[in-house]
């Protein structure tokens, strides 16, 4: 039996918003599927700005909306050793990816990833912060989360 968990980060620029609400997505998803003790799953910001902070209120009201709580989720910053711990660094967009390379020394095994590639399209996941528009984030985040799933099943 293979005791080895599936160690996934998900990584914005603040942690309030896009990344924990993947983090939440993909705990939900993955609890549904009775296949919680296969995953490790976290979020971390690339920025210093909002960490110690909770999640976004309405980020967190979307996520409640649809039954999923984030209870106890406080930003932090995404580390080099955050590389080794993890199989997969999902970033929400361009400039995530690039900052998630830069904090890392470059990404020599192929573990960062930005999260609409699971859904097999390229494009960023648009930060709500700026756009207001939390529900188009839900549902492209919804569907990265569900692709990426599909990986396990």
């Amino acid at each position: 039996m293979n005791d080895a968990k599936t160690k996934i980060l998900f990584v914005c620029h603040g942690n309030i918003c896009r990344s924990p609400m993947a983090e939440f997505v993909m705990k939900d998803l993955v609890s549904k599927a009775g296949l919680e003790d296969r995953f490790t799953i976290e979020s971390a910001a690339t920025s210093n700005e909002e960490i110690g902070n909770p999640v976004y209120p309405p980020a967190r009201r979307k996520l409640a909306e649809h039954g999923i709580s984030s209870a106890g989720k406080t930003a932090r910053r995404m580390t080099s050793a955050d590389y080794s711990r993890f199989d997969l660094l999902i970033g929400m967009d361009d400039w995530n990816i690039s900052n998630m390379q830069r904090i890392c020394g470059g990404d020599p095994k192929g573990k960062i990833h930005k999260l609409l590639e699971f859904a097999g399209r390229s494009g960023d996941i648009s930060d709500p912060w700026y756009t207001g528009d939390f529900e188009a984030t839900w549902q492209d985040v919804l569907e990265g989360c569900k692709g990426l799933m599909d990986l396990f099943k």
